[in-house]
């Protein structure tokens, strides 16, 4: 019979049984459902609510199933719907009725918004350290290769000559406000609803703060109807992943193009790359392509939870069952990408020649050469008139702006002088980019000390 089945007359269809059941998923939340229901049955004791003896028979059994769900030893049944009644009746199989007890003042709709809100919590955290070790990884990257000369891009049109340090430092900016908007979700979720019942409190005397106390929230929710219907703070940590599987995505991106024969920038490691059934030269990036695919699955999961929530009156309603599937899944691919990412990138090798190459080529001193004339004294939209037509000129003569004679500068711009070859020289024209935030190597280490900084203070 179940726990709730005294006011029915009839069993639920075997169909229903199947359909309603949530513990294939959501026994993910055992450890989270027993350590709730010890800070309850603590506080139920204290408060004289239940029998002292009776609650510490409770802690005493519920500490032991604790150890079996560590193990992995703790077998659960569908006929008890949910991890919850799963939980209450193994413990009432094992001590009587003594396990009768502990549902006392507390409804399924406060303990499942107290068990989210802890496992969220705890994801956050395992999220947040992943993304530590992927930014340690691109820092040390972006310490080895300061003086790496690479062509930037806007358009995937060749651009400006930065370095791959530079480039580098641009993914730990993003990865950086990835932990960041974490934090966010984390101080959202830290609120310990447990005590608002179904949607009204209850008359018993519950010690809220104590219970609160012994699972380390550092704050109860305020409000009993928004205490059971909050799921905010999942769609915040959904939209925190969706936001940061994109960041992966474009960073894959460029790691399938630089790793082309068309780019060779970068040599993946054989371990992160696979072959061809087919072709046996291929060498092909299916973990960057991989995870570029998964993006639009955390995608798909914030969406889902986002129509699932649209449309709910207050308190509790059964749709709120679908936010753990969508939750779980946007953790666990979430998660495997950042780990199987970071170990890619740590393994891949630089071409680095490949790199200067590309960024003596396509023009990306232009505007070093438009500013060149520009501190000679020219307006910038004549000397960017000026340089173009160089440009254009040295397309037709299949020439790069070094190539010409200064006396085929001068044909261009009376102002141009011997000084002229120095100033657009690729590492010069790097080099003159010493603004806070820009491609100098100087630059770039001072971003470097205070990228390390802030991750030491998130």
């Amino acid at each position: 019979m179940k726990l709730w089945g005294g006011r029915f007359e009839k069993a639920t269809d075997r169909s229903v049984d199947d359909f309603h059941s949530s513990i294939s998923f959501d026994q993910r939340l055992a450890e989270q459902d027993i350590l709730g229901s010890i800070a309850h049955a603590t506080m139920l004791g204290e408060q004289n609510i239940i029998p002292q003896a009776d609650a510490d028979t409770i802690v005493s059994a519920l500490a032991h199933m604790l150890e079996e769900v560590r193990a992995g030893t703790l077998a659960f049944s569908v006929d008890a719907e949910d991890i919850h009644m799963n939980i209450e009746t193994i413990l009432t199989e094992r001590i009587g009725e003594a396990g009768k007890r502990l549902h006392t003042g507390r409804s399924r709709n406060d303990q499942v918004a107290l068990d989210v809100r802890m496992y969220a919590m705890a994801a956050i955290r395992t999220a947040q350290e992943n993304l530590r070790a992927l930014i340690r990884a691109l820092l040390s990257i972006a310490r080895e290769n300061l003086y790496t000369v690479m062509p930037g891009y806007t358009h995937l049109q060749r651009a400006q000559p930065i370095t791959l340090a530079h480039h580098m430092m641009a993914w730990v900016e993003m990865l950086l406000r990835d932990i960041e908007r974490l934090n966010g979700a984390y101080a959202r979720a830290d609120s310990m609803p447990l005590g608002s019942g179904a949607l009204a409190g209850t008359t018993y005397p519950l010690n809220r703060e104590r219970v609160r106390e012994l699972l380390g929230f550092s704050r109860i929710t305020n409000n009993s109807l928004d205490g059971v219907a909050d799921r905010d703070f999942l769609l915040e940590y959904l939209s925190s992943a969706a936001i940061s599987m994109m960041h992966l995505s474009r960073f894959c991106e460029e790691v399938i193009l630089w790793a082309s024969a068309e780019f060779q920038f970068i040599e993946l490691d054989d371990g992160f790359a696979t072959g061809s059934s087919i072709m046996p030269q291929k060498k092909n990036p299916d973990v960057a392509e991989l995870i570029r695919g998964k993006t639009g699955r955390v995608y798909g999961d914030l969406m889902a939870l986002l129509t699932a929530m649209k449309g709910l009156p207050l308190a509790y309603n059964k749709d709120m069952q679908e936010d753990k599937e969508a939750f779980f899944d946007a953790h666990d691919t979430w998660m495997k990408c950042l780990t199987t990412f970071t170990g890619m990138m740590q393994t891949a090798r630089f071409r680095r020649e490949k790199m200067a190459r590309a960024a003596e080529g396509g023009f990306t001193n232009a505007t070093d050469a438009a500013d060149y004339l520009v501190k000679k004294g020219m307006p910038f939209r004549e000397a960017h008139e000026v340089v173009g037509k160089l440009v254009l000129h040295c397309l037709k003569d299949g020439k790069a702006i070094n190539d010409l004679s200064l006396a085929g500068l001068k044909e261009f711009s009376p102002l141009f002088a011997e000084d002229v070859y120095e100033a657009i020289s690729i590492l010069a024209c790097v080099r003159g980019r010493n603004l806070p935030g820009g491609p100098a190597p100087e630059a770039v280490e001072a971003a470097i000390a205070q990228a390390e900084a802030r991750l030491e203070r998130l």
